[in-house]
């Protein structure tokens, strides 16, 4: 097989997405607390609580769930972009939504105050932007591997928001010969039909493609699914079932290039 493209996720496999949203939430559960004399732990543990159970509520969460927009996103995204009209939507609950999670939070732990619910809210969304993170290996990577094969982003999320996170890391975009964000296609991994227009941009076979990612229901799914090979990036060592197989796993991106010299 000759690989010709590497296909990469973005979230949690070249941008450390997870350390951005605790992080974030560790800082405004801090004032929460400080404000209210709640527990900053339990705070954030009832606000994502709340956070998730008023997303699914939402006439937006199907589609949402398609493209792949989590709650925590919807925390901090404007979702200005996007011809879906459920972008509009989304765009007209979010604040709403942002205001209401945070109260809910506050209220499971027996504080009745909308105004504090509303500082954290709007605290959440600011301090999230300033708090971009990028893996050790990322660019280290992505120096080995340019020019040696192509290199697509294809990421699941809303048009702008998934532009504001490559934007908020210097240097990142001019890598990818190609970026596809879900929310621009109409359906997100892993869609069959996403993974053949990518194929498709990049003048390839599933032969030889590489698909790598952090999560197994959406990388790795879609690229089995086309007959793609699929690299697993399992960094936190959590154990799978034998349900979705990936063709390679690994615990760290510094391991691709050798593993694409093998192949």
């Amino acid at each position: 097989m000759t690989v010709k493209a590497v296909l990469f996720d973005l979230d949690d496999t070249l941008l450390w997405d997870d350390r951005s949203i605790k992080e974030t939430f560790e800082a405004t559960c801090r004032i929460g607390a400080e404000d209210s004399g709640v527990d900053a732990e339990q705070l954030e543990a009832a606000v994502r609580r709340e956070a998730r159970a008023l997303y699914e509520t939402y006439e937006t969460f199907p589609f949402t769930k398609n493209i792949g927009i989590n709650p925590f996103e919807a925390l901090w995204g404007h979702f200005r972009k996007g011809d879906h009209p459920m972008f509009r939507k989304l765009e007209q609950i979010a604040p709403e939504y942002r205001r209401t999670a945070w109260t809910r939070g506050l209220a499971a732990l027996g504080v009745a105050n909308p105004a504090l619910g509303e500082k954290l809210a709007e605290f959440f969304a600011a301090q999230r932007r300033k708090l971009p993170y990028v893996y050790e290996e990322t660019f280290a990577v992505l120096d080995e591997l340019r020019g040696q094969y192509q290199l697509l982003l294809l990421t699941n999320g809303c048009p702008d928001l998934q532009q504001e996170k490559l934007d908020g890391v210097a240097g990142l975009t001019p890598y990818f010969d190609v970026i596809l964000i879900s929310g621009h296609f109409g359906e997100g991994k892993p869609s069959s039909r996403l993974f053949a227009h990518a194929m498709e941009q990049l003048g390839i076979t599933p032969k030889e493609g590489v698909m790598v990612g952090d999560k197994l229901t959406t990388d790795i799914l879609g690229a089995n699914g086309v007959g793609m090979t699929s690299v697993w990036i399992n960094r936190h060592k959590m154990q799978r079932n034998d349900e979705i197989i990936p063709t390679h796993e690994v615990a760290s991106l510094a391991e691709l290039p050798e593993l694409l010299r093998r192949l």
